[in-house]
């Protein structure tokens, strides 16, 4: 009985191991500075409402972190672009936020798959995200 546990401890393991591999190889590359844009209020009140936002993505093979960066203008003005015409309510509320970021995913992969042919870029993070 003791047998049996300790294989399947080990096939356990082994099968973690393998998980953990293949999940190691995604790179990540983070926009640097930080993304700041304002918004429009709605309603009656004109002013303006500023977010900050650090961006980064995730690519599935490493070697592509250096074909985002060689990007990374047109990326980073296409979520300048995205965020800067985001409604309060995107802004403020958490579906509003994850909206933001899906369409910074969509629009990215767009944009990788014009400029290299490849969409290259799996997923866009907020990892930062403050707004007044």
């Amino acid at each position: 009985m003791k047998l049996i546990r300790t294989l399947g401890l080990i096939l356990t393991m082994c099968l973690l191991s393998t998980g953990a591999n293949a999940q190691s190889d995604v790179a990540y590359y983070g926009f640097e500075p930080d993304i700041t844009t304002n918004y429009l209020k709605e309603g009656n009140d004109y002013r303006l409402g500023f977010v900050r936002v650090a961006v980064e993505v995730m690519v599935p093979d490493p070697s592509y972190v250096s074909v985002v960066e060689h990007h990374a203008p047109l990326l980073r003005n296409e979520f300048i672009s995205i965020l800067s015409t985001a409604t309060e309510r995107q802004v403020r509320t958490m579906t509003g936020r994850d909206q933001l970021r899906l369409k910074c995913l969509e629009r990215a992969k767009e944009l990788m798959t014009q400029e290299t042919g490849n969409p290259v870029i799996k997923e866009v993070i907020f990892t930062k995200y403050i707004y007044q």
